[in-house]
């Protein structure tokens, strides 16, 4: 059980680390503001140590980790041009990048629940995922 929690937690944050850059990657040539570009640069490469992280354990049990959802990266993706296209802003970038930094956080904590018996490293790298997520959004309300 422990070691199927495990692997099931990691998946999880595998599929939204790779989320999360797609979503930073999709409006980064977007931004105006230098500070507001290095905050989300700053970010994308946080996710990405996460990411060797999760992929250096997922390793260890012979998985190769899990791709984001195909719908929701498409809508994701959709919701990012249609908003982008109709106002180019700043502002707009951080409403999208917190909204999707809020999904993720409460996606992670459902994970947390829900696989309970993951062992404590996995449950740690949830939890920094988890913080990083929430901090970036913190951090991006200015620019809304």
């Amino acid at each position: 059980m422990i070691e199927q929690d495990t692997i099931k937690l990691l998946r999880e944050c595998d599929a939204g680390i790779k989320m999360g850059i797609t979503s930073i990657d999709d409006v980064l040539s977007h931004v105006k503001n230098q500070n507001f570009y290095n905050k989300l640069s700053d970010s994308r490469e946080e996710h990405q140590r996460l990411q060797c992280e999760i992929i250096q354990l997922l390793g260890k049990y012979q998985d190769e980790g899990k791709d984001p959802n195909p719908i929701a990266k498409s809508m994701s993706w959709m919701k990012t041009n249609v908003k982008l296209g109709i106002e180019d802003s700043d502002n707009t970038i951080a409403d999208l990048m917190i909204d999707g930094c809020n999904m993720g956080v409460k996606s992670l904590n459902r994970y947390l629940n829900q696989y309970q018996a993951a062992d404590e490293q996995s449950k740690d790298i949830a939890k920094k995922l988890s913080h990083i997520e929430s901090r970036l959004a913190a951090e991006l309300r200015q620019y809304l």
